[in-house]
């Protein structure tokens, strides 16, 4: 596939500030997309409210815009400089959202602007948590046991039902914001409540609690023809009950026989192909420990935190890759930077071994939550 003539001109959008959940991985990702657009002899115009990054530096992008992170924001900068595309995904949580509205609301379609990467009905099915869990159900990929809700009372008769301790999973959040698990209904009515209001949609999961499994993630890449790869496999060291951002992570997988890692990644390439996304994901699953028994817990359809550390891992650049696809190149015409003679459908050897640890610097941050 041949690099799309329709695309002269993207609006990049950034990840905003550096908050609990999201910090230099999207400024990392943000800075190889603007790159990987001049590359191509694309203009990139940029937007984001954090002017302590490296993609705001003037020479990363065409134009830079230091301005909030809003939906009224990002339709003036569209009046004004006029992009025939849209960026979303490389910007974490904070820019998927706001193309969503400005998709939903019909924005872009009357302004002529394209949205780059994975199409927003593939989003939709893999951010809407009752899509989500009804796709993998259709696919036969297994789940945890669960209810999406949309009022506090819904969630109550559900956790009354399955029992207690829940996992609440808010949908359109980043890094797990607004969940939590809940061991009694006070806990749910507080981490509920919570988890409504700061969901995009007003929608959260409620799920039944499998702490103390396994939690394994697959980096995976798909183009635009459908050839997908699988850049890395992370394993966290601690289990479920412990979000993945806030866990040790090492990469490769250490305590995966050939049979799991296999099994696996074969699921992990069967959901990436059904939600047709196109660009990077991460698929994570729970594993139990003693036997082969999985579930699917979520897919981000967009370059996230664990995108970073697979890049870093294995020197495979996949917010470069990401975007190349996103202009219609698919992964066996994107040539390796770093060796210079094999392409991007070669998955990386895994002649690695990294181990990523989370640093929590309370002093900035004197009103979290330890």
């Amino acid at each position: 596939m041949p690099k799309r003539q329709d695309v002269k001109r993207v609006l990049v959008i950034g990840s905003g500030p550096i908050i609990i959940g999201q910090a230099a991985e999207f400024d990392y990702a943000g800075t190889q997309a603007c790159r990987a657009l001049m590359e191509e002899g694309i203009e990139a115009i940029l937007v984001n409210s954090n002017p302590a990054t490296i993609m705001t530096d003037t020479e990363i992008a065409h134009k830079v815009y230091i301005e909030p992170l809003t939906t009224d924001v990002i339709k003036n900068i569209i009046l004004k400089e006029k992009p025939d595309s849209i960026l979303p995904t490389l910007g974490g949580q904070t820019g998927l959202n706001l193309a969503m509205e400005l998709a939903e609301s019909g924005f872009l379609e009357e302004q002529g602007v394209k949205l780059l990467g994975t199409a927003v009905d593939a989003i939709k099915m893999a951010e809407d948590r009752q899509e989500f869990k009804d796709t993998m159900l259709r696919i036969g990929e297994p789940c945890i046991p669960s209810e999406v809700v949309n009022t506090l009372e819904d969630a109550l008769a559900f956790a009354e039902n399955i029992g207690y301790p829940v996992v609440v999973r808010p949908a359109y959040t980043l890094g797990g914001t607004g969940g939590g698990i809940a061991h009694d209904e006070e806990e749910l009515r507080d981490i509920g409540t919570n988890g409504l209001r700061l969901s995009r949609v007003h929608q959260i999961l409620i799920e039944k609690c499998v702490s103390g499994w396994k939690e394994v993630e697959y980096e995976v890449v798909r183009d635009g023809k459908g050839n997908a790869i699988t850049v890395c496999n992370m394993e966290n060291i601690d289990p479920v009950g412990v979000h993945t951002g806030d866990s040790i992570v090492v990469a490769p997988s250490q305590t995966l026989s050939r049979k799991e890692y296999q099994m696996l990644r074969t699921a992990a390439l069967n959901i990436i192909s059904e939600l047709r996304i196109e660009g990077g994901c991460n698929v994570q699953f729970a594993l139990h420990p003693t036997s082969f028994e999985y579930a699917v817990i979520e897919v981000n359809p967009r370059v996230s935190r664990s995108s970073a550390l697979a890049s870093k891992a294995t020197g495979y650049p996949i917010a470069k890759v990401a975007t190349k696809i996103a202009i219609g190149y698919s992964l066996d015409e994107i040539k390796n930077a770093v060796t210079g003679k094999t392409y991007a459908c070669f998955e990386p050897t895994l002649d690695y071994c990294v181990v990523k640890i989370p640093k929590w610097p309370f002093d900035k941050f004197v009103k979290a939550r330890r």
